[in-house]
Formats: structure tokens, C-alpha cells, sequence
């Protein structure tokens, strides 16, 4: 049985390689055969385009990510597949089972049971595949904690930006407007929920939505992965402003103008990781609550509407040249593992 397997060989190079799956299961894991896996445009292009922090750890919280990163490497991190086998210590119930795995792209990968989720029932694996989105995209809301009547903006609508207007839009909010330089991204989050969405921040297109009374948004989440983005986020935050920076800029550094309405607005800024809990929460929630509530809102969302590009595993060098340089048609790229 051979696995092929994505490798960022160096920067703009992807290759797929193939290697030979051990007969034999270590004791406590499962063999995975991968269905789909789903590309990361944020972090993933950031590997791609060789934009990674040197000496950093992908993720100290992730086991298979607990390293500090060097080319060639494997990465990814949202794999739906079946249990084929088992090793001796695990309950031979569990082939068959559909799980999603925090795992690179491969078509084959054995892990401990402590390391795959199995999806619920009623949940197609193309939705399976945006847990870690759907999760992200609560983490925000956890994190930014909007209030009744509240304007919220949100700079930036990929994948993760259009479901976190899909969640904002279901709370008593006032006024939800995204910001994205893609149109079909704009369509998207209107139909998503978003009362307006634009391509600039022009404060006459403000003015129009609050009747002239425009004095900055309550609550302002940056997800654009444009570190640039930042200072666009402080110039549309309203007097105590809060700011929610779910963006990971790799090593792109962020300049910021901070002697204007920055210091007299009172404007805080704000970090958002999915990998942790906010302190304020971690004493009733934890990820397992978490992903309880992930489910049910994928069920509710069936965010697979978002894919617009399906590759096999062979063709991964043409799906990332083409989310590098024609991001215009493209929501969410899935591989597909056939035999």
C-alpha cells in the first residue's frame, strides 16, 4: 500500500511523493485512508510563499506541528477520511468510522485515537472539512464578545471571514459591514448576512449606512492577512474601540500609525488564537464544548457551499499557483483522494 503525500519542497515548490505504509499499526493508533483535505489559503500560502517567521513552531499545541518548521516540510490541517485499520489496543469498532484529523495532506496516515474527531452523523464530509474555520470563526466571536446593538466591521472575507459574518449575523447587532478587495467575496458576504460589504474604507460610503452619523465601529475584527489591514482597523474603531487581529502574518511585519486616533480613541488591540481559549472562558469551556458547538453550527450552515475548486492530490502544485495568483474565483480548494 503506498502513500502520496504533499511536500513544500521550498518556496513555489510543491511536490507530491509516494512512500510505503508500514503492514504493521502501532498498538494504540488507527490507519486513516484520507477522503479530502482542505487548503488553508491564509497560513498555508504563508508556507507556500516561504513568509514563515524563522525558528518558529507551526503550532506547539499540535503534536504533528510541534517543531520548529524547515524546508522541505509536509503541512496542512483539516483531513476527513474512514478508519481502515486498528492496531491491537483499539476497539476493532472503529473501522469504518468517519473522522476528521488535524493532519497534513496524504492519502494514508496512522495516528492515536486521541488525535482524530469523528463526525457526527448528518455531516457530510465536504462540511466535515471546515471545523477548523467553523471553530476559528467562534473563537472570534468568544474573543470579541459583541454586545446588542453593537456596529461590528470586518475587514477581510475568505473562508474564515465569511463565516464569522455567518455567526455575527445571527446575533441582535446593529450594523455588520466587511471590507474584502475580491467582489465575488463581497457577493458572498452579503448573501452570508452582512448589510453592506465594500472594497474601501471611504468614509462617505460610512456616512450613507449611519445617516451621517459615523463615529467608528464598536468592535472591528482584522482577518485580511494584510498586515497593512491593521491600520485601516484603527482608523474605522470609534472612541473604546475594540479590535480582534485573527490574521497570522507570518514574518510580513505591520507598521503601525499610532499617534492619531489610536491614542486619543482608547482603541484596544486584541490577538485571537484558536488553539487556546480566552482566560475569561477557560474556566466552563473547553475545546471538547467547543467543537460540540462547531458541529451543530455546521450542520446549521453546511459551509461546503464555499467550494469552488476540487484537485487531486497529484494536481497540488497547480491548485497553489492558482490561489496565489488568481485568488479572484476562489473560495475554498479541496483535494480529492481517489484510488
Amino acid at each position: 500500500m503506498k502513500n502520496r503525500f504533499l511536500l513544500f519542497n521550498t518556496p513555489f515548490e510543491v511536490l507530491v511523493k509516494e512512500r510505503t505504509i508500514d503492514v504493521k499499526i502501532p498498538d494504540d493508533n488507527v490507519l486513516i485512508k484520507s477522503v479530502y483535505s482542505g487548503i488553508s489559503a491564509g497560513t498555508e500560502l504563508l508556507v507556500y510563499r516561504g513568509q514563515l517567521p524563522e525558528g518558529m513552531l507551526l503550532d506547539p499545541l499540535i503534536p504533528e506541528f510541534n517543531e520548529t518548521f524547515s524546508y522541505p516540510a509536509q503541512y496542512g490541517y483539516s483531513v476527513v477520511g474512514e478508519v481502515v485499520g486498528a492496531g491491537d489496543n483499539v476497539d476493532p469498532k472503529w473501522i469504518g468510522r468517519r473522522i476528521f484529523a488535524f493532519n497534513a495532506h496524504e492519502s494514508y496516515f496512522s495516528v492515536t485515537l486521541d488525535r482524530v474527531i469523528e463526525i457526527p452523523d448528518g455531516i457530510s464530509y465536504e462540511d466535515a472539512l471546515f471545523l477548523p474555520n467553523i471553530e476559528t470563526a467562534l473563537n472570534f466571536l468568544m474573543d470579541g464578545s459583541p454586545v446588542l446593538g453593537e456596529n461590528v466591521a470586518i475587514i477581510g472575507q475568505g473562508i474564515v471571514g465569511l463565516l464569522t459574518t455567518r455567526l455575527l449575523n445571527s446575533l441582535p447587532i446593529a450594523n455588520l459591514v466587511t471590507f474584502d478587495r475580491i467582489s465575488k467575496r463581497r457577493e458572498v458576504s452579503l448573501e452570508f448576512g452582512a448589510g453592506y460589504s465594500f472594497d474601501s474604507f471611504d468614509d462617505s460610503s460610512m456616512n450613507s449606512i449611519f445617516h451621517n452619523d459615523y463615529k467608528g465601529f464598536d468592535l472591528v475584527y482584522e482577518v485580511s492577512g494584510n498586515p497593512g489591514s491593521l491600520n485601516n482597523a484603527i482608523d474605522i474603531a470609534g472612541y473604546n474601540g475594540r479590535i480582534i487581529v485573527g490574521s497570522w502574518y507570518g514574518n510580513k511585519e505591520s507598521i503601525l500609525s499610532l499617534g492619531n486616533s489610536f491614542h486619543r480613541n482608547r482603541i484596544t488591540i486584541s490577538s485571537s488564537q484558536v488553539s487556546s481559549i480566552h482566560p475569561k472562558f477557560s474556566g466552563r469551556w473547553t475545546k471538547e464544548r467547543r467543537f460540540k458547538v462547531a458541529w451543530d453550527l455546521i450542520k446549521d450552515i453546511e459551509p461546503s457551499t464555499l467550494i469552488t475548486n476540487r484537485y487531486s492530490i497529484e494536481e497540488a502544485s497547480l491548485a497553489y499557483d492558482n490561489i496565489d495568483r488568481n485568488p479572484g474565483d476562489i473560495l475554498q480548494i479541496i483535494f480529492e483522494y481517489n484510488e
